[in-house]
């Protein structure tokens, strides 16, 4: 058999090749006005299913090029579910070991697809008296760090090739294939690094870019008087329970607050008019671009980052009982995009 050249023949060394380079999609059934353009990233088409699989892959190949990951060792990290998919798939390919740390909230779907991976899952039961889960997951990390010093602990939350990698990535596709830059760009947080990596790229194009973070109902990333009310929230991926160490509060011009059945009902919205199955973060995302767009100046060019797909959330978001119950927690009727606060500035603007 001939040896691949891959200027001859378009073939891939592994997956983690194929991450990146996701389309870009108008959404114009959804939002018809002429004068606001509203176009979605759709990171969901990641191989590993969110766009979690970019900082996933951009840590571990620059920890084992620099050293800091050894061959055939142990990374440790917490997560909610679709970042530990994405390290395991890296981690697989690249013959690591992967302790995940996880939670109540994590989906089945996601848990069995890491322990396929060959993933060690060890899940939190209890949370910790103040930080929630979250803050239980960091200290059963900090244990098994204390067990195996070898082992390299990721850290999304303060690792700076969190942000690099949509900087490099995402933020620098979008702006390679864009004619007209965007206006707007509206993305979720979390660990809050990609929606940074997004606009520090994009703004070199487009200074006067208005970036809008969409955070979850019981947050507490965007602290002090800005903070969102607490509450339970049943949906990972958006929102924290702690303030991320990458987190710069100067560079989001406004946040919108989701809770869960709003979320949930944007996805189902979603799916019935532009056929797109998407997750929970992605939820959050179209309901705050119909919250925002009564107050763009037009015309408008909006890039919405889309994270992750649906197929993980069958068990909640398209659960009819599930989502009856997430209207209770909210506190109002079954009416769409009814109850979640409303977007608050944050920053500079």
């Amino acid at each position: 058999m001939p040896p691949t050249h891959p200027s001859i023949e378009p073939i891939l060394g592994s997956v983690l090749d194929c991450v990146g380079v996701t389309p870009l999609v108008s959404l114009d059934r959804m939002f018809p006005d002429a004068d606001i353009q509203v176009l979605a990233k759709l990171e969901l088409m990641n191989p590993g299913g969110s766009m979690k699989d970019r900082t996933a892959r951009h840590i571990v190949v620059g920890g084992l090029e620099d050293g800091s990951i050894s061959p055939g060792g142990r990374l440790v990290e917490s997560s909610s579910g679709n970042f530990g998919v994405a390290v395991a798939m890296a981690a697989r390919v690249h013959g690591l070991q992967f302790t995940c740390v996880v939670d109540p909230m994590a989906s089945a779907a996601n848990i069995a697809i890491m322990r396929s991976l060959g993933a060690a899952v060890e899940r939190i039961e209890t949370p910790a008296e103040t930080g929630g889960y979250l803050a239980a997951r960091l200290a059963r990390v900090q244990q098994i760090l204390a067990d195996e010093p070898d082992a390299f602990w990721i850290n999304q939350y303060a690792n700076d090739r969190n942000w690099l990698a949509h900087y490099h990535g995402t933020g620098a596709e979008i702006a390679d294939a864009l004619l007209l830059p965007p206006t707007v760009l509206i993305a979720p947080v979390s660990t809050t690094g990609s929606i940074l990596g997004c606009a520090r790229r994009l703004r070199e194009h487009a200074p006067d870019l208005r970036v809008v973070a969409v955070d979850a109902v019981g947050s507490v990333i965007f602290s002090g008087d800005r903070a969102s009310p607490p509450g339970s929230r049943e949906l990972p991926g958006a929102g924290s329970s702690r303030v991320p160490e990458l987190h710069s509060p100067n560079e989001i011009d406004d946040v919108v607050h989701v809770d869960d059945a709003t979320a949930a009902e944007a996805c189902r919205e979603l799916l019935l008019t532009e056929a797109i199955f998407a997750g929970g973060s992605t939820g959050s995302v179209v309901a705050a671009v119909r919250r925002i767009l009564p107050t763009l100046e037009q015309p408008a060019r909006v890039v919405a980052l889309f994270p992750d797909r649906g197929d993980r959330y069958l068990d909640r978001i398209y659960d009819d009982e599930w989502l009856d119950r997430a209207r209770e927690r909210a506190g109002r009727p079954a009416d769409t995009y009814g109850g979640a606060p409303a977007m608050t500035a944050v920053g500079a603007t």
